[in-house]
């Protein structure tokens, strides 16, 4: 049952992915700081394969990581590896959030 689950919800198309890989990293960041915000990259160079997000809070821009389009695609779906991700990202705004050189 959870891996049809999983199938409905998984894949997409590459702009798909990005929207919602966007919208998902975006609402975790604000859950632990309203003012930060996802730069999501996915130029010429990364179509069809990646993604590179940074998370940006006041005048500081640090690099969250690379998303490979397919693992996304795939594991979208799956609630472990959702909340991984969403973990990750909030601890990446956690640790910047405290950091002393920020003008927000």
């Amino acid at each position: 049952m959870l891996d049809s689950a999983a199938m409905t919800f998984s894949g997409g198309s590459y702009d798909e992915i990005e929207r919602w890989l966007r919208n998902f990293l975006s609402s975790h960041a604000k859950r632990e700081n309203y003012r930060a915000e996802i730069e999501l990259d996915a130029g010429d160079e990364r179509e069809g394969k990646s993604y590179d997000a940074r998370l940006r809070l006041g005048d500081q821009r640090v690099a969250v990581g690379e998303f490979d389009y397919k693992t996304v695609a795939d594991h979208r779906g799956e609630l472990s590896w959702c909340r991984d991700l969403a973990e990750r990202i909030r601890g990446v705004v956690r640790e910047q959030s405290r950091s002393p050189v920020r003008n927000a």
